[in-house]
């Protein structure tokens, strides 16, 4: 459990039927809450959706200097405040790093977490610094989409399946991400992985790609609870990639436990 209070709450982003199932979100590094839009028009009014900016990103607050070296830390509190102050438990989406962060509060309140799918989630190495040329791609990518939003647009057009909604939200996004956090917060932590999945105490969906170095090991954890779906044709962002798989796998799984089913 995190032991780093956050002092201001997260930007949340809602969207459906408030009257429906609460579904929260859980972006990766550099998107926002605002970075679902395929997802939140293919569900419709089926769901509460509840969307924050992790800290660092869109409008939530940036990280304090204090804040910076407990990182992963103060992630998880932010997570765990925002679950802690729903109604009753949620379902809990997250990808890559939102994917760790959902997994490790899934962890943390159980009881708050009804359902848990994570997308690709980033994998732990117990690195507590960041790794310099990570941090600074990520730092060119951004300034890259910053300095020629048209021109990131455009390659993300050629380069990926990716639809012109999810390629501009991506884009849009860019602009709002700390590059402190990059420079001096971007790494996860406690590296333990597939003893993470062994440990879940809730039904779990875990949807990788083929090729998903990140990924536990099949043979590391043995827990009837965890559900894994491989997207065939699918890269690192799985929902953007193949989102007609990556909808009908977590529909089902929603459908059987985001209401208690």
């Amino acid at each position: 459990m995190a032991g780093t209070a956050a002092v201001e709450p997260l930007t949340v982003h809602r969207s459906g039927n408030p009257a429906s199932p609460t579904v929260v979100l859980l972006h990766g590094v550099t998107d926002s809450g605002t970075t679902w839009p395929d997802l939140l028009a293919h569900w419709g009014g089926t769901y509460d959706v509840l969307a924050p900016d992790l800290r660092g990103h869109g409008s939530s607050p940036r990280f304090t200097p204090d804040q910076l070296p407990d990182a992963p830390e103060v992630m998880l509190a932010d997570v765990v405040a925002l679950l802690d102050a729903q109604p009753a438990p949620v379902a809990l989406i997250g990808h890559s790093l939102g994917g760790l962060l959902a997994l490790r509060a899934a962890l943390a309140r159980p009881d708050r977490v009804r359902a848990l799918v994570v997308e690709d989630p980033a994998r732990p190495t117990g690195a507590r610094r960041p790794e310099p040329g990570f941090s600074a791609m990520l730092l060119g990518g951004t300034q890259a989409a910053i300095t020629d939003r048209d021109a990131e647009v455009a390659r993300m057009r050629r380069e990926t399946p990716w639809s012109h909604t999810e390629i501009d939200a991506w884009a849009d996004s860019r602009p709002f991400v700390d590059p402190e956090y990059l420079r001096e917060g971007l790494f996860l932590g406690d590296a333990a992985w597939e003893e993470a999945f062994d440990a879940l105490a809730v039904p779990t969906l875990l949807v990788v790609p083929p090729d998903a170095p990140m990924a536990p090991r099949p043979d590391g954890f043995d827990n009837p609870l965890v559900r894994t779906v491989v997207v065939a044709g699918a890269g690192h962002c799985v929902r953007r990639d193949r989102p007609l798989e990556y909808h009908a796998a977590v529909d089902a799984f929603l459908a059987e436990h985001a209401a208690g089913g």
